[in-house]
């Protein structure tokens, strides 16, 4: 019965540590606010199409801008893509159709060794807009 209880205790405490997002450094935090600045937030889309992924941001492990023109898509992954945002690794994602979707699989790859660092899904996408 103690056995348990300690798995138990040790499942718990791991997804609490696991949920907190890793701290950004001052280079990623001014690059994520100079993108948003005088941008409101609109209603989150769980698709967004392939064209419109093409201008990549990755902010930090848990954060990605897409930029669309004026229009800046902020998502938020499903759990840490480990090594995105640093080592100039790549992501890469699959899809089935011509939409990158919230669930949609990506993973990060050092683009010189073609080695996976770490993978995440993808959350959903909010848009952020010119608020004039």
């Amino acid at each position: 019965m103690r056995l348990f209880m300690l798995a138990a205790t040790a499942g718990l405490c791991a997804c609490q540590t696991a949920s907190i997002p890793p701290q950004r450094n001052a280079q990623a935090q001014e690059t994520y606010d100079s993108m948003l600045a005088g941008k409101v937030a609109g209603q989150p889309t769980r698709c967004l199409p392939l064209f419109r992924t093409h201008d990549m941001v990755a902010i930090d492990e848990n954060t990605i801008l897409y930029r669309d023109g004026r229009t800046v898509y902020v998502n938020h992954t499903l759990g840490s893509c480990y090594g995105l945002g640093r080592f100039n690794n790549a992501l890469v994602t699959k899809t089935l159709g011509s939409s990158l979707c919230h669930g949609d699989i990506a993973r990060v790859v050092d683009p010189t060794t073609g080695v996976n660092a770490g993978s995440c899904a993808i959350g959903d996408f909010v848009p952020y807009k010119p608020s004039n």
